[in-house]
C-alpha cells in the first residue's frame, strides 16, 4: 500500500472521533499489520474499490475506548456492548471511510463502498481479498485506544 494512501485514513479517523466524541485523538506510527486477527473487542470493516484500487478499511476499538466514545456520542453512560454500541461502529465506519473516500476522490481515485460489517469479539480472524500488506495506524484518546487498518491494492 503506498504511503500516499494511509494519510486520508489517518486524517479521516481524527476527525471523525474528534468531531463526534468530542475527543482529543492523538495517532501513532503506522506499521504493517501482522497476521489476520481483529485487534479489538468490537469493530466495523467496510470494503472499497475504484477503477484502479480495491481494498479495505476496519477500525477496531478497546473496550474502554468504545463505551467512552458512544456515551460522549450519545449523552449516555454505555457499561456494555449493547445494539447501540454496536450500531454507533457503523455509524464511526460509514464516516471515517467515507471521509477517507473524499480525501481519495481529490487525488484521482474514486472509490464504491459498501455497507459496513460490525464484528464484535477479539481475535477474530478477518481475511482480506486483497494480495497486499495491511497498514495499522494506532489512536491514543483519554478513553482508549482504536486502530484503524487500511488495504489498497491496484487492480
Amino acid at each position: 500500500m503506498k504511503a500516499e494512501y494511509i494519510n486520508p485514513f489517518l486524517n479521516a479517523a481524527k476527525n471523525v472521533i474528534e468531531t463526534m466524541a468530542n475527543l482529543s485523538v492523538k495517532n501513532e506510527k503506522p506499521s504493517l499489520k501482522q497476521g489476520n486477527l481483529s485487534w479489538g473487542v468490537i469493530s466495523g470493516l467496510v470494503g472499497m474499490a475504484s477503477e484502479k484500487l480495491k481494498g479495505h478499511m476496519v477500525i477496531s476499538f478497546d473496550l474502554p475506548c468504545i463505551l467512552g466514545i458512544v456515551s460522549n456520542m450519545l449523552s449516555e453512560q454505555y457499561t456494555e456492548i449493547t445494539e447501540d454500541v454496536i450500531d454507533a461502529v457503523g455509524e464511526l465506519t460509514n464516516m471515517i471511510c467515507g471521509g477517507a473516500k473524499k480525501e481519495l476522490s481529490e487525488m484521482g481515485y474514486v472509490f464504491d463502498l459498501a455497507m459496513p460489517l460490525m464484528i464484535t469479539g477479539k481475535d477474530v480472524e478477518i481475511t482480506q481479498f486483497g494480495k497486499g500488506p495491511v497498514i495499522s495506524i494506532p489512536f491514543v484518546t483519554e478513553k482508549g485506544r482504536f486502530v484503524v487498518e487500511a488495504n489498497l491494492t491496484e487492480r
